[in-house]
């Protein structure tokens, strides 16, 4: 059963402000990590100094995301220069 995705305010303006392609990429990556985590393995880590925020990486986007039992939260999207600030 896939989790269900909530989209934080920051990741829907930032989904808003990218071209539409880009944007089509990010949702549908973000899309199979909700229906299966382990086929996007290499690309997700665990951000330093944090217990519970992953990271999924995405060409040079990045997406900031905390994962619960059945709930995937999206907090931020970005190029990967700037989403650490």
């Amino acid at each position: 059963m896939p989790k269900r995705i909530e989209y934080g305010v920051l990741a829907l303006k930032a989904l808003q402000r990218m071209d539409r392609k880009t944007g089509a990429r990010i949702v549908g990556k973000i899309e199979q990590l909700a229906i299966d985590p382990g086929s996007l393995a290499n690309n997700i880590r665990r951000l330093k100094g944090e217990k519970v925020l992953m990271r999924l990486r995405i060409g040079d986007w990045r997406v900031i995301y905390n994962e619960e039992l059945v709930v995937l939260h999206i907090i931020r999207i970005a190029p990967r220069g700037t989403v650490y600030e």
